[in-house]
């Protein structure tokens, strides 16, 4: 049996793996991916009925898992899950509601072209020089922040005053599961570290099953097959301030991307490469044209994953093919997707609190490779209390600025580059001038 590369070795991503080893790893990937739980939250919140509901979260599996199949085997080959990024997530909940879908998925469509033209004439690759380790370091923490905050609601039950809030057995679930996954991430040796991920989400399943058990009444009702459906939301609309709204919406989610894959590459033996980021823009851009025409969410790459990568200590992209095979029979399969959705969210939360961890510290791993100058850290600093502090304050406020300026991830991938701009590259262009 192979063992764990030690901690300061870079994981292989060409390694080749078992049949089982492959499935259980990137089942793994799935269920730490949160691929499901947008979707189901944003249908939730514009109040889709429950047969529009299961079609959506088909959709985003379908377009996740090819996306992530192409990625994988011919595009970016890093060992990267593909889905719907949480930059969209407001956004699609705010247009959903008022103008309406149909709107939504125009913006979606006229964006996600003009970022797939950029991937393929290459210009996003002659960006890179913009997307430095400050640049990435402060997305990939601040999308670590989001991804915990949400955590943080699965874990406690909800927010104070919801039903559930800080319930005994809402906390055992997730108390224990999150234990389990971390002792096994950190003092685990061989396959205990490899499936600590997939031990957490088994044995906080089986606790939950002997504790209230488990309602299979919604597997019993899916349909074994579906396919998803063209434009289910009828022709597009075309509004100006949507479409604007998403461009901003997929400039922090290439940042994000960009930080993904910069994270990926921090810990792998791949070097990255223009090539290598405009393939891998390409297959995003794709998907989500393909996403925007079936009703599905856009498509980027996961940043939760590389955490996982971070505490399993396997880097190899094998197990994301896999990982995508899943996700398309999930899409084609509402019963297996129904299946899935059996975990109670206590049982995800715990899950996610190590995994947005990693992530956080895989920012924080990217920052440390800065220049240490105050300018630097001043942008740094800046960025994340923006990222954090502001949204809250200013989620009340209407329209195209309250949508930009609520999303935490929008606030920060454009304060960090605006302050980067301002007070790093102008300075240093003046100062070559001078010279």
């Amino acid at each position: 049996m192979t063992t764990a590369p030690s901690e300061d070795m870079k994981l292989e991503v060409e390694q080749r793996v078992g049949k089982l080893q492959g499935l259980l790893l990137g089942l793994q990937h799935v269920f730490v991916s949160n691929v499901w739980l947008d979707p189901l939250f944003i249908a939730a919140m514009i109040g889709m009925t429950p047969i529009a509901t299961t079609s959506f979260i088909n959709t985003v599996f379908v377009v996740a898992g090819l996306v992530t199949l192409l990625q994988a085997t011919r595009l970016a080959k890093l060992p990267i899950v593909q889905g719907p990024s949480a930059s969209f997530d407001t956004l699609m909940i705010t247009t959903g509601k008022a103008p309406g879908l149909a709107a939504s998925y125009g913006g979606m469509l006229i964006s996600a072209i003009l970022v797939f033209l950029l991937s393929a004439t290459g210009l996003i690759g002659k960006l890179r020089s913009w997307f430095t380790p400050l640049v990435s370091g402060t997305v990939i923490c601040i999308v670590g922040v989001v991804l915990s905050q949400f955590t943080m609601y699965e874990f406690l039950g909800g927010s104070a005053g919801e039903e559930g809030f800080l319930d005994g057995t809402t906390l055992t679930l997730s108390i224990t599961t999150a234990a389990i996954v971390t002792l096994l991430s950190v003092f685990g040796r061989g396959w205990w570290k490899r499936y600590a991920f997939l031990i957490g989400l088994l044995a906080g399943d089986i606790i939950a099953a002997f504790m209230s058990g488990m309602d299979f009444s919604s597997v019993r009702e899916a349909d074994w097959f579906g396919l998803p459906k063209f434009m289910p939301h009828g022709a597009f609309q075309w509004d100006t301030t949507v479409i604007l709204t998403f461009l901003v919406a997929y400039l922090a989610a290439i940042m994000e991307a960009m930080g993904v894959y910069q994270a990926a590459s921090e810990i792998t033996d791949i070097e990255l490469t223009n090539d290598r980021i405009r393939r891998g823009f390409i297959g995003e851009s794709a998907g989500s044209i393909v996403s925007s025409l079936l009703g599905g969410l856009p498509t980027t790459a996961y940043a939760q994953n590389v955490g996982l990568l971070r505490l399993t200590r396997s880097g190899s992209r094998y197990p994301v093919i896999w990982a995508g095979g899943l996700l398309l029979v999930l899409g084609f399969v509402p019963k297996a997707g129904a299946l899935l959705g059996l975990t109670p969210g206590a049982v995800v939360g715990g899950l996610f609190l190590p995994a947005a961890a990693g992530l956080f510290m895989s920012g924080i791993s990217l920052l440390m490779k800065m220049e240490r100058t105050e300018a630097n850290f001043t942008v740094a600093g800046i960025s994340l209390l923006l990222a954090i502090a502001l949204p809250s304050n200013l989620a009340s406020l209407p329209g195209f600025w309250g949508t930009l300026l609520s999303n935490a991830i929008l606030v920060g991938a454009c304060s960090v580059l605006v302050l980067q701009l301002l007070l790093v590259k102008l300075p240093s262009y003046f100062k070559s001038r001078e010279a």
